[in-house]
């Protein structure tokens, strides 16, 4: 893709990053979203919520609000009653009435796939913005949702997981990233990206990829899904978290012995993850009891950004 030339545009195609940003104003600059997803679980009001959930993180990463969305739906009319999209739009309709953001219409067209999420524009300080390179040696990083959201939905395709597992799966990534997101500006964190389809280390990554930066991550601090390790430990892994491993190991080192069924968690394709946050160190410990408090309850401070090696991450027990 060329180049794009304008002094507004503040985060666009030269900087991957979770969302677009175009200046407006001095005052006022709007960020810009879409994301949709397959079913990954069987209800589709739960579905709809998820989907929802999925596509505003994108704005509460850069730490911005949502003002308003569109809908985007693939649906397979020949073969799904409409009454099953019905319930998915539903479930979309009250997670965005919950984040207080505006549906406006959207577009549909009949696909083999059913597939479903929101177009998404927020807006933001141009000051404020936070994107994932603002890291600063010294961070401490909070991750505020458990991995393994992908191991478990696809045990769930399997018919092996357990519907309370599925129910508490579900619910997590329904839950909004929009406490999170308000608790860390208000911390004055540095830098953020929201963990989904690449997996934590493959969003880390793009923390301290070509940077001066390096990042340390615990795992024992790691807030994961129990169920997520043992279905890891029958092969019940998901085709992107194999791709994520294949693309991203070349920036991973390992200071301890780490089993398999471990880096599949670590690389697990998530789906509506939480946030991974870069906050000054004098600020970590704050911001995870505030975060507890406000109903977060299994962030975690899970590392920290390094001076070196640069442009690397480092696994420690």
């Amino acid at each position: 893709m060329p180049v794009i030339d304008d002094p507004n545009l503040l985060v666009g195609l030269d900087r991957a990053d979770d969302a677009g940003v175009y200046k407006l104003s001095d005052e006022l600059a709007i960020i810009q979203t879409i994301d949709f997803i397959t079913p990954i679980v069987d209800d589709p009001y739960t579905f709809g919520q998820i989907a929802a959930a999925n596509a505003l993180s994108d704005v509460y990463a850069m730490g911005g609000r949502p003002l308003t969305a569109m809908n985007v739906v693939c649906f397979p009319i020949k073969s799904q009653d409409i009454s099953v999209l019905g319930d998915i739009l539903r479930g979309g309709w009250d997670k965005m009435q919950e984040a207080g953001v505006t549906l406006m219409g959207g577009h549909s067209v009949e696909d083999d796939e059913l597939k479903y999420g929101l177009s998404v524009t927020g807006v933001v300080h141009p000051s404020k913005i936070i994107t994932k390179g603002g890291a600063k040696v010294g961070d401490k990083l909070l991750l505020t949702k458990p991995l393994g959201t992908g191991l478990v939905s696809t045990a769930l395709k399997g018919g092996v997981a357990e519907k309370k597992t599925v129910d508490r799966v579900a619910w997590v990534m329904a839950t909004l990233n929009k406490t999170a997101s308000e608790l860390m500006l208000e911390a004055g964190c540095h830098a953020c990206t929201d963990i989904t389809g690449f997996g934590l280390l493959g969003h880390a990554s793009g923390m301290v990829e070509d940077s001066p930066l390096g990042m340390e991550i615990r795992i024992s601090s790691i807030p994961f899904f129990p169920e997520a390790k043992e279905f890891a430990q029958i092969g019940l892994v998901p085709a992107g978290t194999y791709r994520n491993r294949e693309f991203r190991t070349d920036m991973i080192e390992t200071a301890s012995e780490i089993s398999d069924e471990m880096l599949n968690i670590l690389f697990d394709a998530q789906t509506s993850g939480g946030l991974l946050i870069s906050v000054p160190s004098d600020k970590g410990e704050e911001l995870l009891q505030n975060l507890h408090r406000h109903g977060v309850n299994e962030a975690s401070i899970i590392g920290e950004i390094l001076a070196e090696p640069q442009g690397k991450i480092v696994i420690r027990e």
